[in-house]
């Protein structure tokens, strides 16, 4: 063989081998996932028998994560990063990991005030936070909102969380929006005042305590009380037994949600496959898996609710934009220090 037949030989092969890389790589999605892979995974796996995308999976804490996609900068494989709370979202577009969603199929799918602002990401499911009562001690005509929460009949009746968690920074910046700063403080000067017990451990902890007469109100996410009526571990399924939903401020703006969601990293290298990927995760069918699972509420509506949602029963949910709940987390949390909420 001469030696410019080899030359030919090895170019078409090189060419060859590089044309291989360049699918391999189109092929692929790499998502930096603040979900459980218990949670997510299932989905993803579908995703990639129907388009033949692989999804490469790394889970994590939100923050690590977080703080993994600027330490990396433009030579991070995220494609995509998925985290809880709007909060967070609007931390992660904050720092400069997200560029814009161009997929109009999966910005009309979700409603607007569950986007993120200048589409740097969207919800996947919502959670909401309403207040959980003891059924056998409290009578539920006595509630009508958050209000009550700091109302003086509820006197070292009430449990809830810390105010460095999230969701409690969150809901009080949405009552910052709605009420204003004054009017919330008062209130949350009133929620300490009215603490059962220090505002320390999980959600499912407020539920506990509540359940063993600790306090007679709590606050805490649905799909925790969800795992608690579900999950195999007997004492917490006859914890939540003994409990109830309230949904707060029905006749006002509405329970309080909030969600999960993703966003496209600004310095993504596959774009148009991670964008196909959350179109895909708002499909109907992924809705009612993942909302299911996570016993969460879908953010896509129509989809039909599972069943343990359906028994829970329905309720207005505000809809102001999460984009509130983000660019208000820092007069909420000099505000929860100022109210004593520890």
């Amino acid at each position: 063989m001469s030696s410019t037949m080899l030359r030919k030989i090895f170019t078409a092969t090189a060419i060859a081998a590089s044309l291989t890389a360049t699918v391999a790589q189109a092929a692929t999605v790499n998502l930096y996932s603040a979900r459980k892979e218990a949670l997510i995974k299932p989905v993803l796996e579908k995703f990639t028998a129907e388009t033949d995308i692989e999804v490469r999976l790394l889970t994590g804490g939100g923050d690590a994560l977080l703080a993994r996609l600027q330490n990396e900068g433009e030579n991070t494989p995220a494609d995509l990063f998925l985290t809880v709370d709007a909060g967070n979202l609007h931390r992660a577009a904050e720092a400069g990991v997200f560029q814009p969603l161009t997929s109009a199929k999966a910005l009309k799918s979700v409603p607007a005030h569950l986007h993120g602002t200048d589409n740097l990401w969207v919800g996947l499911s919502l959670r909401a936070r309403p207040i959980f009562y003891a059924a056998d001690r409290v009578d539920p005509s006595r509630l009508t909102g958050y209000e009550d929460l700091a109302k003086p009949e509820w006197n070292k009746k009430v449990c809830i969380r810390s105010s460095d968690n999230i969701y409690n920074q969150s809901l009080t910046a949405a009552l910052i929006e709605h009420w204003g700063e004054e009017k919330t403080e008062a209130w949350a000067k009133g929620l300490v005042n009215n603490l059962a017990k220090p505002p320390v451990g999980g959600d499912r902890d407020q539920l506990k305590a509540a359940a063993a007469g600790v306090c007679d109100l709590a606050v805490a996410n649905t799909y925790y009380f969800g795992l608690m009526q579900t999950g195999d571990d007997a004492e917490q399924r006859e914890a939540a037994s003994k409990l109830k939903i309230f949904w707060p401020n029905q006749d006002s703006f509405g329970t309080h949600v909030n969600v999960s969601g993703i966003g496209l990293t600004k310095h993504a290298k596959n774009k148009t496959e991670a964008q196909q990927l959350i179109e895909f995760l708002l499909s109907a069918e992924s809705q009612a898996w993942y909302a299911a699972t996570n016993n969460e509420y879908p953010a896509v509506e129509g989809v039909e609710w599972s069943d343990t949602l359906q028994a829970w029963g329905e309720f207005k949910a505000d809809d102001l934009s999460m984009t509130f709940l983000g660019e208000n987390n820092a007069e909420a949390v000099k505000l929860m220090n100022r109210a004593g909420w520890r």
